[in-house]
């Protein structure tokens, strides 16, 4: 029993966080293996996540996946259901086999922009220590009711990956190995957002590594990792047919001077030169990261203060977490 008034003994608030169980072996270059409770956050339920939806979707942050797809398809999200049907409609079906809907850049909601910062702030120590200046945190919430897949694919970022509900197998696969990727590859994918050079295959599975996970399960892997992501119908039962996930995204000091110099490379390769990778030389990466922060501080200004450039931001926006 508790005691009432200024003396009351209340329970302790819950202390929500990401976890490694090595510390001290945890590498933002590497993929790695972690842990956490968010899955428990009130937050990260169902209903509360379906309200987030409903608020994301007028403005078209809900991107229905179509059905059919493979490890090896191009990722295609839309607004729009590939049936038609209204989001609320999917929600009251999202059990039905196949469904899927992932809900972008939840940060825009203030709630959880400060639930995502706390994620990353639970392994900030970790991280800066080698990667300083935490910037750009950005969220995404994946519903799925198997069976369903992810593409293969990468991302400009750094995420930390959390299993929130049901089961899912995530792959990932070494940023550094360009017989996965090849470097213009990554390029291309880097400033310009083209994935016409990221193709999985076959052949590339016993170079991966596998993780199926449940609640509480996480992976951080580093910017321009591949992977992707199943989720078979072996664990389904009664009210425990969705799948939810999220990644949850953010840039670095290291990750703005890897797009400098990848932009600087992919302008160098336009040329018929073929610049050196990232890591294989410092005195090229120094001057390519430099020549890369010039040229997209001009590509930015110029964005922003001429209305006729603003008709081809795309093409002049440099590419994010580089400025």
């Amino acid at each position: 029993m508790y005691a009432s008034g200024d003396n009351a003994v209340r329970p302790a608030a819950t202390t929500y966080r990401v976890w490694a169980d090595d510390p001290q072996g945890f590498t933002t270059y590497g993929v790695a293996a972690l842990h956490h409770n968010f899955h428990e956050h009130p937050l990260f339920q169902v209903p509360e996540l379906v309200k987030l939806a409903m608020e994301l979707a007028p403005r078209e942050q809900c991107r229905f996946m179509r059905q059919g797809m493979t490890v090896a398809s191009a990722i295609a999200h839309d607004s729009r259901h590939p049936d038609g049907r209204s989001l609320e409609e999917f929600f009251q079906r999202m059990e039905e086999p196949g469904s899927s809907v992932a809900l972008y850049n939840i940060e825009v909601i203030p709630r959880y922009d400060d639930l995502l910062h706390s994620i990353v702030g639970s392994m900030r120590a970790l991280v800066e220590r080698e990667q300083p200046d935490i910037f750009l945190v950005n969220g995404f919430v994946f519903f799925s009711a198997p069976p369903s897949v992810t593409p293969f694919h990468i991302d400009r970022e750094n995420n930390f990956w959390l299993q929130l509900h049901g089961r899912k197998t995530l792959d990932v696969w070494d940023h550094r190995d360009r017989s996965i990727v090849p470097a213009d590859g990554v390029e291309d994918f880097i400033v310009t957002q083209s994935l016409r050079k990221v193709r999985f295959k076959e052949e590339f599975m016993p170079r991966a590594l596998e993780f199926d996970a449940g609640p509480g399960d996480a992976i951080y892997f580093p910017s321009t990792s591949p992977h992707m992501t199943r989720s078979g119908t072996d664990w389904v039962g009664p009210g425990n047919r969705l799948s939810i996930s999220i990644g949850v995204t953010f840039y670095t000091s290291v990750t703005r001077r890897l797009a400098r110099i990848h932009q600087t490379s992919r302008l160098m390769r336009k040329c018929g030169l073929s610049p050196s990778y990232p890591g294989e030389s410092m005195l090229a990466d120094a001057c390519k990261a430099a020549v890369g922060g010039l040229v997209g501080a001009a590509r930015a200004r110029i964005v922003g203060m001429s209305p006729t450039a603003r008709r081809f931001k795309r093409s002049l926006k440099p590419p994010p977490g580089s400025y």
